[in-house]
């Protein structure tokens, strides 16, 4: 799940892995940016570096990571490498922020990395998790995070690391990845979301829907603007007489409703600019804040998964 900062992709992310929990199934959510964003949609404390409960669903549950790239480090060293007292003198000297720092390509194929783990890890022959949610970078940065395999893979020709990244890259290029992407019905969150689309699809990746954010209703008709799109307050003024209103109000809440449709009309305009993505696309509607757990159920039940498969 991925779009630009402050659209609500990790609401989006949370709401998804509720809605496929449904049912009894196991999900993670993962993010990476080190935020603690999913503690806080959930109301929990921080997440420590291990998978927690979050939440449960029709006899399913959320489980939630937080990845941390230092932590993501030790373990592939004590994977790959069975390098594990050793890692943590690397953590006192300081040399693992120096090596992440210094390739921040490998940062992202450590959290890339502890992804796929998740997704293929495997108890009695059968899959841990139906399914891992990962509440991605923005959208600005999307293809970036997702292309740092594929450059570390090129940097190193062989060895665990060239194995890792070429692991991880098939991944997330294969059918079993998709790509959602969260907007608003503004201007630059959609000109982001169009960018974003072309760029992942020209580097391979499987795009999935468009999720609009907090879509507002159509409120105002056609029927009660001026042809200079603004409210006529003589029909509003009849219309609140007829309603047994002081018709007094009109200039008041022409104003109002004026407003509201200048900004239906950008919504308008973003919706047709979405459509040339040619992907599915979700509505969910405005909710009054602070978002809440019942808030995210509400969404997730907006979501509507069954009609995604």
């Amino acid at each position: 799940m991925t779009g630009k900062g402050g659209t609500g992709k990790t609401t989006v992310a949370g709401a998804l892995a509720l809605a496929l929990a449904a049912g009894g199934n196991r999900i993670l959510l993962v993010e990476v940016e080190a935020r603690q964003g999913l503690a806080q949609l959930f109301d929990t404390p921080p997440l420590p570096y291990v998978e927690t409960k979050l939440a449960a669903n029709q006899g399913g549950d959320v489980i939630g990571l937080a990845v941390d790239p230092e932590a993501a480090m030790l373990d592939y060293l004590e994977m790959f490498y069975s390098i594990k007292r050793g890692g943590s003198v690397l953590r006192r000297m300081g040399a693992i922020d120096f090596v992440t720092t210094l390739a921040p390509g490998l940062r992202d194929v450590l959290l890339t990395g502890k992804v796929k783990e998740a997704v293929t890890r495997q108890r009695a022959g059968t899959q841990i998790f139906d399914a891992v949610v990962l509440d991605a970078p923005p959208t600005g940065r999307i293809t970036q995070f997702l292309q740092a395999t594929n450059e570390v893979a090129g940097l190193a020709k062989f060895g665990p690391i060239h194995k890792q990244s070429v692991g991880v890259s098939t991944l997330l290029h294969s059918p079993q990845t998709v790509v959602h992407l969260v907007t608003l019905l503004e201007e630059m969150p959609v000109q982001e979301t169009m960018d974003a689309s072309s760029e992942l699809l020209a580097a391979g990746y499987h795009l999935g829907r468009i999720i609009v954010n907090r879509a507002r209703p159509e409120l105002v008709g056609a029927g009660l603007l001026t042809p200079s799109g603004m409210v006529d307050e003589q029909l509003l003024g009849a219309g609140l007489a007829e309603a047994g209103l002081d018709a007094a109000l009109a200039p008041a809440l022409a104003r109002e409703v004026s407003d509201y449709a200048s900004r239906q009309q950008v919504q308008q305009q973003a919706e047709r600019t979405l459509a040339e993505a040619d992907r599915p696309i979700t509505r969910l509607p405005e909710l009054s804040p602070p978002m809440d757990l019942g808030n995210l159920f509400e969404l997730a039940a907006a979501l509507d998964v069954q009609e995604w498969v």
